[in-house]
Parts: C-alpha cells; sequence; structure tokens
C-alpha cells in the first residue's frame, strides 16, 4: 500500500462508489427492494443506512488490523477457514459475472439511449476499467471517489426537480403499495437482503481501504460517512419514484423516465450518469477479481488483469438481461455468509475490547 494513509472522505466516497452501480442509479434495484412497500420504504431505508454503516465499518476494521492487500483475508477472519472459502468461491464467482454484466449493461445503454453500436459500449466500459486497474489501488481509489460527487448531485437534483414538479400523493402511493409485488414481502427482511446484496461488491475495495486508512477513527467515520451517502441518494431515488409511480414501475430504468418527464436533454444527461455508475462499480470489481488471482504490484497481476477483462468483454455478448438472472441467487447467498461472518467477527472484536 506504501505509506499513502487516506482521509475519511476518501474511503467515504470510494464505499460509495463502489456500491452505487448501475441498478442503483437506475432505480431498479430501489424500486425492488423498497420503493414497492410506499411509505413503509423510509424505515426499511433506515435500516439499511444503519446496517451500512455497521457492516463497512466493521469490514473497514478488519481490513486495518490485518492490513489487508485484497478482501480474502478478512472473509476468512471473520467467517473461518471452512465458511471463509465458501463466501470466497461465491465472492469470486460473482466479481467476474458482474463485471461481466456490467460491460453488457454499457452496451445496452449505448444502444437504448444513444443509438450506438453494443459492441463499441461494452468494449470502451471494459478498456476503461483495465486501465484505471492497471494504475494500481490508489488509481482505482482516486477515479471512484472523483466520480461520486457528480452521481449523488445528479441523483439527488433529479430527485428534488420531480418532488419539485409532482409533489407526493399520499392517496395514490397507498392505492399503488396495495397492488405492489415486493420480491421480498417483509421490508426488514427486504433492507438486509440489499445490504447484504451491495456488501459482496463492496469488500473488495473495503478490505484494502481499510489497511490504508489513516486510522481507525478514519475507518470509523469512512464507514459512516459513506452509509449515510448511500441512504441519502437510495432515500433521493424512492421519493422521486413515489411522485409517479404507476407510470415509473413499468420501466427497467424509473429514473431515465423520470429524466424524460423533463426534457430529451435530460434523459441523455443522465444516461451518462448510468455510465459513469457502471463504471465505478467495473472497476471495482475487476480489480477485486483480479487481486484474488494475482498479487497486487507483481507482473502477473497486469497479465492477468488483461486477460479478466478480454474473457468480460465476450461473456457480455449473451447479453444483460441473461446475465443478471442468473447471477441473483449465488449472491444472496453469500451475501447473507458474510453478513453472519462479519457479526461474528464484530462480537469477537467487542468481547476482546471488554475484556
Amino acid at each position: 500500500m506504501g505509506l499513502r494513509k487516506l482521509s475519511a472522505l476518501t474511503i467515504a466516497a470510494s464505499y460509495i462508489g463502489t456500491v452505487v452501480g448501475a441498478g442503483f442509479a437506475s432505480g431498479q434495484e430501489v424500486l425492488q427492494f423498497f420503493t414497492f412497500f410506499g411509505l413503509k420504504s423510509i424505515p426499511a431505508l433506515a435500516l439499511a443506512t444503519f446496517l451500512f454503516i455497521f457492516f463497512g465499518g466493521t469490514v473497514l476494521r478488519l481490513g486495518r488490523q490485518l492490513q489487508a492487500r485484497s478482501y480474502v483475508a478478512v472473509v476468512t477472519a471473520a467467517g473461518g477457514p471452512f465458511l471463509g472459502r465458501a463466501v470466497d468461491a461465491i465472492i469470486t464467482f460473482f466479481l467476474f459475472g458482474a463485471l461481466t454484466a456490467m460491460a453488457a449493461g454499457a452496451g445496452a445503454i449505448f444502444a437504448e439511449q444513444f443509438g450506438l453500436p453494443r459492441l463499441l459500449g461494452s468494449a470502451l466500459m471494459v478498456a476503461a476499467s483495465l486501465v484505471t486497474v492497471l494504475a494500481g489501488f490508489y488509481g482505482v481509489v482516486l477515479s471512484i471517489s472523483f466520480v461520486v460527487p457528480v452521481l449523488l448531485f445528479s441523483v439527488v437534483g433529479l430527485s428534488l426537480a420531480a418532488l419539485a414538479t409532482t409533489p407526493l400523493d399520499l392517496r395514490i402511493i397507498g392505492i399503488w403499495t396495495r397492488e405492489a409485488n415486493p420480491a421480498i414481502p417483509f421490508w426488514p427482511a427486504a433492507a438486509l437482503a440489499y445490504v447484504s446484496y451491495n456488501l459482496i461488491l463492496a469488500i473488495p475495495i473495503l478490505a484494502p481501504l481499510g489497511a490504508a486508512a489513516a486510522g481507525t477513527t478514519a475507518a470509523n467515520r469512512g464507514a459512516l460517512l459513506g452509509g449515510l451517502g448511500l441512504g441519502l441518494g437510495a432515500l433521493a431515488i424512492n421519493l422521486a419514484i413515489l411522485t409517479v409511480p404507476f407510470a415509473a414501475a413499468r420501466f427497467e430504468i424509473p429514473m431515465v423516465y423520470i429524466a424524460g418527464r423533463f426534457s430529451p436533454v435530460a434523459q441523455q444527461a443522465y444516461g451518462l450518469v448510468l455510465l459513469a455508475e457502471i463504471y465505478t462499480t467495473a472497476v471495482a470489481n475487476l480489480y477485486g477479481f483480479t487481486t484474488r488471482v494475482a498479487e497486487p504490484a507483481s507482473p502477473r497481476f497486469r497479465k492477468t488483469a488483461v486477460a479478466v477483462a478480454v474473457a468480460a468483454f465476450v461473456a457480455s455478448l449473451l447479453g444483460f438481461a441473461l446475465l443478471v438472472r442468473y447471477l441473483y441467487a449465488a449472491v444472496g447467498v453469500a451475501g447473507f455468509l458474510l453478513l453472519a461472518g462479519l457479526t461474528h467477527a464484530y462480537l469477537r472484536e467487542k468481547s476482546g475490547r471488554n475484556q
């Protein structure tokens, strides 16, 4: 890691940027896990925010204690040899699968939003992610943290504009909620599943971030600010969709529909925001998978990164929807196992401090 130490703000921005991928900015994840519950989405989001802070802080502190260069040390410490290996295997599979899905998603946006070839979008996304990863860990952190303010500003700005032009109608929300059919019908479980799924994406970056943190205080504050930022962004998207729930829920990308209600220019601009969010997630996935296979800063690391990027581009030809469909089950299992292990690690850490 060198001698450079990261501040709480940099850690928070990297945490946010790793989680807020295409599903977040599109509004589809927030719709499925929160908005379908109507007004109950507010306590659900509060719970998710707390869990992001709690589990993010646990990973960062473990990464700092172990001086982790990849997520494997943290997963093993949290889950033990057997559970650690199981979670590691599923995370590794998902990192490659998610990278492939991000490449396919970029191709879909190029085709559907800009009328450009899908292959061009996928190729450019993979190439940009590869260049960033080859710049090393600090290149990854700086690129993700640089993009995050733009992402949050865009999401919150669009949501405020939607609320200003179309105030919430509690009667309409109540009618829509009764007709909604969330995948997970119990809102606390939905919040837990959402955090579980997204922590899988975040841990490959959070673990080495903890090792590079300026101190335990910086790690804890980074988790706090990162969790609050994620909660704020999800709340903004949730409220924006609730302004026109019947219409927005019919679209695969609800936030692009909402942007399009203002102007075609706003819709195109939000398409660029989606690409930026895909980029931050793709970079984290490529870096996490490559560090699992090869030691960072080694000659093998660069060769592995190139090979993985090429393989992901080829696999992305299968299409975005097909890839996502077969990833979710594995991700959910890995996520709950990981959260259980992290909870055990936290209780063990707390018990050690009290003795």
